[in-house]
């Protein structure tokens, strides 16, 4: 059966607090595994860290979701090394590189794939500002060429980069929708059209909420009808610290992070309950119409 797995990011887990404190690898990953994450989100490209983490992430049977950052091809032949040593679930790959042209980005994205593709392991681009992928048109045009590129998707990239009107219009949604169609992973964040990242808890932002909440639900429905009966769909909780978290003017976080992805969590699996028992339901259905017509 299907599952959704829910990560929570190790960047995210980053106090940058004024009194200077900050929670160990160890204290983090235990924090994680006792709220009932699956798995996290790090670096996924220095051998010696991947091995400490995989050995604390062992105790608790976590999973992870390894980074890359790559500017050549030659970039991402150590990280599929260890995501196939320490059995990344998957790769997500910022291309730290910024063409101007189409036809720039096709080798680097061809040859990124073969390489994934002889390691055995899934290698996804993130939509991501200040990347090949920084702008959302840009972006559409590379599908145009690859249709078979597959994203992980963080869709307030492209709305606060966009700044998109106030309601989204369809042509908008339309948009993120094909974006979406092609997303084999989520980063959750939610965003405004002028804030990269805005707290979830205040009531005032709760329209931005439910339009995340809404394409997460396309998202997963589009995957879903994608990806194979087994197969897992992860979600990572990714609420960064300062300057993506917006602070006072104690230059401290406006609201509890950690609380917020606690939220998000709930949110992300509440959302896919729902999509998965509507499936289960319309299969049932399908099932005794065609019991009754036989």
């Amino acid at each position: 059966m299907q599952r959704l797995d829910v990560f929570q990011s190790l960047w995210a887990m980053e106090r940058r607090h004024t009194d200077g404190m900050e929670r160990s690898l160890e204290e983090n990953v235990a924090m994680i595994a006792a709220a009932g994450f699956d798995g996290v989100s790090a670096h996924g490209y220095d051998p010696a860290y991947v091995k400490c983490l995989a050995a604390e992430l062992g105790r608790y049977g976590l999973r992870m979701e390894g980074q890359c950052f790559p500017k050549t091809v030659a970039d991402l032949e150590p990280v599929v090394a260890l995501a196939g040593e320490y059995a990344f679930l998957h790769v997500c790959l910022q291309a730290d590189v910024r063409p101007r042209h189409i036809e720039d980005c096709l080798p680097l994205l061809e040859w990124w794939q073969r390489i994934a593709a002889d390691a055995g392991v899934p290698v996804y681009v993130e939509t991501h500002r200040d990347r090949m992928t920084t702008d959302l048109f840009f972006t559409l045009d590379l599908l145009d060429r690859m249709p078979d590129l597959r994203f992980v998707a963080d869709l307030s990239h492209y709305l606060v980069g966009r700044e998109f009107a106030w309601p989204v219009a369809e042509e908008n949604h339309a948009m993120v929708h094909r974006i979406l169609d092609n997303a084999w992973a989520f980063h959750g964040r939610v965003a405004s059209r002028e804030q990269v990242q805005i707290e979830i808890s205040f009531p005032h932002h709760r329209p931005w909420v439910d339009l995340f909440l809404d394409w997460w639900d396309y998202g997963f429905r589009s995957w879903r009808g994608r990806a194979g009966a087994d197969d897992t769909l992860a979600f990572v909780c990714e609420l960064g610290p300062k300057p993506y978290a917006i602070t006072g003017r104690d230059g401290n976080d406006t609201t509890d992070r950690w609380q917020e992805a606690l939220a998000m969590a709930s949110m992300a699996r509440a959302l896919w309950a729902r999509v998965q028992g509507e499936d289960q339901a319309a299969s049932r259905d399908l099932s005794l119409v065609a019991g009754a017509s036989s």
